[in-house]
């Protein structure tokens, strides 16, 4: 029935969907495979080295109605999450950290879903290896016992260690880093470098080096350093081999294979006279050199006791076995055997030792020490600090005396105090010596650190039983030096003062002190550097501050550094630096160029207007502006940081500005105040003209400059200004161009041209040699018509010659034998100079009816000319100077 139900309701839902005229599919994931980074997150692996934070993944889908679809993600409940997504843009960050050792996958459930339908998918992400993991040792701490016979080569160990990594970051390789041992004889651990073993790179097996051997006797323990080493990979991008270390302790184990060692030889013992037959004279010691399983001892006397001595076997105790007065000899030297007794009671390895018996007086004299007095027990010295090391202390005169004989007279000398300062000498005495002090540390003896020093002088016999002593005080007074100089409490100092400060002013205190005594402890201070001007120290205090007369002002000079100098009385010194900040004070207040501004605004574009604070620092230098009164009201923004004012958004054209203010003349004023960000705060206000335009009026570069300029009229006037005085420049250069161009072209110099008008045929004339043998300036004369007219086209008409009287005859002219006279066919002249060699003369010569040249004159022409242009030229040269006159 349940079937045959859902039927029924499918054969109703399926016209209904056609009805509604489309379908409603669900989103679907795309699956892009294994190495893509968008898709579904099938096949997806993620490094177990990636960052928190890291987008790792993009997931992608659609829905077929195109649809908008969002992204999720879930994991099993109790379980940790390690990704989460942006919903839209399905972008997948990792939340987590990572470990594949721990996890090596991870399960999550994404989804994808376009508001209705909504599809999950179940994926599986995995996660690769990096080298992060060291190797570790097993089986620690590791400890080996190997006997002391092991053979040469032989394998005693076996180290193994593992890595959690993958591939070549899993794989372990070993060798041996440093090898100390435990030295038998000190008993001590020793750091010393050792070859005796060697360890295979890839098994980890540790052997005893080829050639090398083991000794108890030697070294009982060796410390063994075994670095295990993977075969590296990458971590965090980059390429790293991770090891480890551990101590290996080898044990050597003791064979029987070492004689019997006597112990705190050599040995010494003495008879006295006091002594009775059975005294225990001395008594030996020896031990078995195997110390893992030691054997007996079995002692006798070999030979040397001449039956005076005998020796227990067991003890190695020797006794007197006579009396004192007996013993023929002073000195006896007896040879003594230890034997190992072995398991069977037989005797097998020993050694042989020596003592030395001598036979003494009873020590009934300690050491006495005496002064210049007699028999003292403390000595004084009065002396300055730091005397120089080897220096002999000879105020003090001490001797020391023991009126024993022989070894009782035999005694050490100590000097006990503060340590490595002073030393006695001599250290032995034998019956009596002078005793001498010496200086070993000169910077110990320091009156700053003790006005005095106590020493204990000790006299101890060396070889008698009694150990008799005796002791003196030395008590050493000091005197100072001048052994310091100051220091300062800082290498340098900071101060910071505000500007405007009062002369007088404290700045900062330094302080520098002397540990001297007396004056040579008083410290004067001084300052100097090129930083010091503005500022005085006082000499004994350390107080620096301010010149009297000093103003000091950020805005000119906010930071000073100088020396400061800390001296005793006898000129010993040292410095200190000072750092001085002037700290910014808000005393000024903001300021426009003037206080009534005329600005020019096109619609939809700012006009700005702009102030200045000079003050140094922030926030005093910082400015807000903003309108106080506007005429109309409500009609400008203002830009509180740059100053810019604007119209309100809604004023877009020349008519709503017209229908706000009802007239053609569309200025309005506005009053900006400028306020710095001080504290107090200053401020300062502008009246603003604003003419109000449309960009669309004028067109075209001049027309831009002009609006532009009508902002700023005394832009507009300078540059017409600057127009004008270039083009008045370049009139003034053109015109005095063409009068010296004018002028020169009228004047008689040597290479003068003389353009004459003739009344037929034009022709030139050249004419021969120049006037005067030694002037080189002197140049010929042309007289050519058609040049006149090309040089003076542009100059006005020659007025007509004046008459001018005959000339007197010529004077002869006397040329060379080589030369002959020319006729000339005209007039020529020459203005020659007034030196004797020169002829001042005019020539003139008239030329014959008859005579066919071009250039004849006619009626006296050629003087006429030559008149007129000599009076030009002096009239040109009047002139002349007339201007140089002027311009100069």
């Amino acid at each position: 029935m349940k079937s045959i139900g859902k039927k029924l309701i499918w054969i109703l839902l399926i016209p209904l969907c056609m009805s509604m005229g489309k379908s409603d599919f669900a989103p679907y994931f795309h699956d892009n495979g294994a190495g893509s980074s968008n898709g579904n997150m099938a096949l997806f692996s993620i490094a177990e080295d990636t960052s928190i934070g890291t987008h790792v993944y993009t997931l992608n889908g659609s829905d077929p109605e195109g649809e908008a679809v969002t992204y999720g993600v879930t994991f099993d409940k109790g379980s940790k999450e390690y990704f989460s997504v942006e919903p839209k843009s399905g972008k997948v960050t990792l939340i987590q950290t990572l470990d594949r050792e721990v996890q090596d996958e991870i399960v999550a459930f994404v989804t994808i879903t376009d508001g209705r339908n909504k599809v999950v998918e179940n994926v599986r992400v995995f996660i690769t290896d990096a080298n992060d993991e060291k190797p570790e040792f097993l089986n620690l701490p590791l400890v080996v016992d190997v006997p002391e016979d092991a053979a040469s080569g032989s394998s005693i160990y076996r180290v193994q260690a593992v890595d959690r990594d993958l591939g070549s970051g899993g794989s372990v390789a070993y060798y041996l880093q440093e090898i100390c041992h435990l030295h038998q004889l000190s008993f001590r651990l020793q750091s010393t470098p050792s070859t005796k073993f060697t360890i295979d790179g890839h098994s980890g097996v540790l052997r005893i080096r080829p050639g090398e051997s083991l000794d108890y006797e030697i070294s009982r323990t060796h410390y063994v350093t075994v670095v295990a080493k993977d075969g590296g990979g990458k971590y965090l991008g980059k390429y790293q081999v991770m090891t480890s270390t551990a101590i290996i302790t080898i044990n050597v184990l003791d064979t029987q294979d070492s004689p019997p060692v006597f112990i705190g030889t050599p040995y010494f013992g003495f008879v006295y006279e006091v002594s009775v037959p059975g005294s225990e004279i001395f008594t030996v010691s020896a031990k078995d050199g195997d110390q893992n399983n030691p054997s007996a001892i079995h002692y006798s006397i070999l030979n040397g006791s001449d039956g005076f001595f005998s020796i227990d076997s067991a003890s190695g105790c020797i006794s007197l076995t006579s009396f004192p007065v007996q013993l023929r000899n002073e000195l006896y030297e007896l040879k003594v055997k230890a034997s190992e007794v072995g398991p069977d009671s037989r005797f097998t390895d020993y050694t042989v030792t020596t003592v030395t018996i001598r036979v003494v007086d009873l020590n009934n004299h300690p050491p006495t020490f005496y002064g210049e007095n007699g028999q003292q027990s403390r000595f004084e010295l009065t002396m300055y600090e730091h005397p120089p090391e080897g220096e002999i202390l000879r105020g003090l005169k001490i001797t020391v005396n023991d009126s024993d004989q022989g070894a009782n007279a035999k005694f050490r000398l100590l000097l006990v105090g503060p340590s490595r300062v002073l030393r006695v000498v001599p250290q032995t005495v034998l019956n009596e010596a002078q005793v001498t002090i010496i200086v070993e540390n000169s910077t110990a003896i320091d009156y700053e650190k003790y006005q005095f020093l106590t020493f204990k002088l000790l006299a101890v016999e060396i070889d008698t039983p009694e150990r008799f002593s005796a002791t003196a005080d030395i008590v050493i007074n000091l005197l100072d030096t001048n052994d310091n100089i100051p220091k300062f409490s800082s290498e340098f100092y900071i101060a910071r003062i505000p500007e405007n400060s009062p002369g007088g002013s404290n700045v900062v205190s330094v302080t520098a002190t002397d540990p001297d005594s007396g004056l040579w402890g008083e410290v004067k201070y001084s300052i100097y550097g090129s930083g010091a001007d503005l500022f005085l120290i006082h000499p004994t205090s350390g107080i620096i501050y301010t010149q009297p007369w000093a103003s000091l002002d950020a805005e000119v000079k906010s930071k000073y550094n100088f020396y400061v100098k800390a001296e005793d009385t006898e000129g010993k010194y040292s410095l200190a630096e000072v750092f001085v900040t002037v700290l910014d004070q808000n005393d000024h207040p903001p300021e426009f160029d003037q206080n009534f501004l005329e600005k020019t605004m096109v619609i939809g574009a700012p006009v700005k207007i702009e102030a200045v604070d000079e003050d140094a620092e922030e926030p005093n230098n910082l400015i807000e502006y903003s309108i106080m009164k506007a005429d109309p009201d409500n009609i400008f923004d203002i830009n509180t940081s740059t100053g810019e004012i604007k119209l309100k958004p809604y004023i877009k054209s020349m008519e709503i500005v017209q229908n706000i203010t009802k007239q053609k003349d569309c200025k309005w004023s506005v009053v900006v105040q400028a306020r710095d960000r001080g504290s107090p705060s200053f401020s300062t206000t502008a009246v603003v003209k604003i003419d109000i335009t449309e960009t669309n009026r004028l067109k075209g570069p001049m027309a831009a400059f002009l609006m532009q300029s009508r902002d700023n009229p005394m832009k507009a006037l300078g540059l017409t200004v600057s127009i004008i005085t270039v083009m008045v420049l370049v009139t003034v250069m053109i015109s005095t161009v063409m009068y010296f161009r004018n002028t020169k072209s009228n004047r008689i110099t040597p290479a003068r041209r003389i353009i004459r008008r003739r009344p037929k045929e034009q022709r030139r004339w050249t004419f021969g040699p120049r006037f005067g043998h030694g002037d080189q300036s002197f140049g010929k004369f042309f007289v050519d018509d058609d040049n006149r007219k090309a040089n003076n086209n542009s100059s006005r008409a020659q007025p007509p010659a004046p008459s001018a009287p005959v000339l007197p005859p010529p004077p002869p002219v006397h040329c060379r034998p080589s030369e002959r006279l020319r006729s000339v066919p005209t007039v020529s002249g020459a203005l020659a100079s007034r030196n004797a060699s020169r002829s001042s003369s005019w020539r003139t010569s008239k030329s014959t009816d008859g005579v066919k040249r071009s250039g004849q004159n006619k009626d006296g022409s050629g003087i006429s000319s030559a008149l007129v242009s000599e009076l030009k030229m002096r009239i040109e040269q009047k002139i002349t100077e007339a201007n140089q006159g002027y311009y100069y």
